[in-house]
């Protein structure tokens, strides 16, 4: 998925099978769902610190599940997963696989929630991407749209797996699973990186200084699970040619693309319709700087159309580009062939260049072409000219007399 982290997601009513010949087909209507949501609650030692409000951090994060629960609709799906929360040993290869559920998936119940975090207590290592796999597999089927909430006060302790390599591996497998992420009292560290776990999957970050604060942020992230996106992204996989790249209608899709790829995709553009296409990269892992992303029309034997492209420097969540083009532009074109659309980027990293690819979301629209309009002809310019003769001419007789007039009198006096 490009998730909703790639930012920028069109919201177009028709999604196109990614077959040839095949036409738009209508997005399901998309009707309100129960939040269905897993907490997932770090509980290493180091939530004893007592650095919130003058209370440890374990204590703080008790107060403001119960709060979130009681606030919970009835309908809501909600389950919990801990880490860190049994072994308190110093064996690392043990106590990196301490990650247990302890409320499955379902309504909510508010009593046996609140008695399972009350017995909760710091206690052991931080394997936050093993929690994240098997949090994914508690919601497995669990309704179209859910979401993780990792609550945490410091980084993975367990490596590997690396924690943004499983967000990755989850946003890879197509499921509409969203990873929001939100740091108790976080150092730059586990900032970075769960920003890169939220940013992967299409989440988001936020951290949490006070009691306060983190009980608005989990009621926030909870509430959101019940707004599943307007518009599912159609699948599709770009070819390394455009002889074999699939045939495009108008709509929105997801593929993905490796650091330095071309990927190809055709769309039937005729005389009179106008292509309008873009597409958008989310930048889910540390990128070199200086880096860019085209997209580009061209014909099936490869003479450029037309291209956008759009570059970057630095951090930044998604970069996009876009292009138009007009069928009435070569007509003859446009009613024997096909247009190839070519997205590639410019991308390098020294730690994450290989699978899974970058997300990309496509989006292709076709509309009737807008034309330049016949009067009062100041498109071709040629009126313009005109006037802008005519009017030079009229200053410099009016400067012409004006200055001889000025001389006259002034040899006068």
């Amino acid at each position: 998925m490009i998730h909703r982290k790639l930012s920028i997601v069109a919201a177009i009513g028709l999604i196109a099978v990614a077959v040839p010949g095949a036409s738009p087909a209508r997005a399901d209507e998309t009707t309100a769902e129960p939040p269905v949501v897993e907490l997932v609650l770090d509980v290493s030692g180091s939530m004893k610190a007592d650095d919130i409000d003058g209370e440890t951090r374990m204590t703080v994060a008790k107060r403001a599940f119960n709060e979130v629960v009681d606030a919970l609709p009835e309908t809501t799906q909600l389950g919990i997963r801990v880490l860190g929360a049994t072994y308190g040993g110093e064996n690392k290869k043990q106590g990196c696989k301490d990650t247990q559920q302890i409320v499955a998936v379902g309504q909510v119940n508010r009593v046996a929630a609140k008695n399972a975090i009350a017995t909760l207590k710091p206690t052991g290592f931080t394997p936050i991407g093993l929690a994240l796999r098997e949090a994914a597999k508690d919601l497995d089927g669990a309704g179209a749209a859910r979401r993780i909430v990792l609550i945490t006060d410091g980084e993975d302790t367990c490596t590997p797996p690396d924690p943004c390599d499983v967000a990755r591996e989850l946003a890879a497998q197509g499921t509409d699973l969203v990873v929001d992420t939100l740091g108790l009292a976080p150092d730059e560290k586990t900032r970075k990186q769960l920003v890169c776990i939220s940013q992967a999957t299409g989440g988001t970050y936020a951290a949490a200084q006070s009691e306060e604060e983190l009980t608005d942020r989990i009621k926030q992230l909870v509430d959101r699970a019940a707004l599943p996106p307007p518009v599912t992204p159609a699948e599709v996989k770009g070819a390394q040619d455009c002889a074999t790249a699939p045939l495009l209608a108008a709509g929105v899709y997801t593929d993905r693309e490796l650091i330095g790829e071309h990927r190809f995709y055709r769309v039937s553009v005729r005389d009179g319709d106008e292509l309008r296409a873009s597409a958008s990269i989310a930048l889910d892992r540390p990128l070199n700087r200086d880096y860019g992303v085209l997209i580009k029309a061209a014909t099936v034997d490869g003479r450029e159309l037309v291209r956008g492209v759009d570059a970057g420097s630095g951090r930044a969540d998604v970069i996009s580009a876009g292009l138009r083009w007009s069928g009435d532009e070569e007509p003859a074109l446009a009613a024997t062939s096909d247009i190839c659309l070519i997205v590639s980027n410019s991308f390098a990293s020294a730690t994450a260049a290989g699978a899974p690819g970058m997300p990309v979301e496509l989006s292709i629209g076709l509309v009737a072409a807008s034309r330049t309009p016949d009067a009062p002809g100041l498109g071709s310019g040629f009126l313009l000219l005109l006037v802008l003769v005519i009017a030079g001419l009229i200053a410099g007789v009016l400067a012409g007399w004006l200055t001889r007039w000025w001389v006259a009198k002034w040899k006068e006096n």
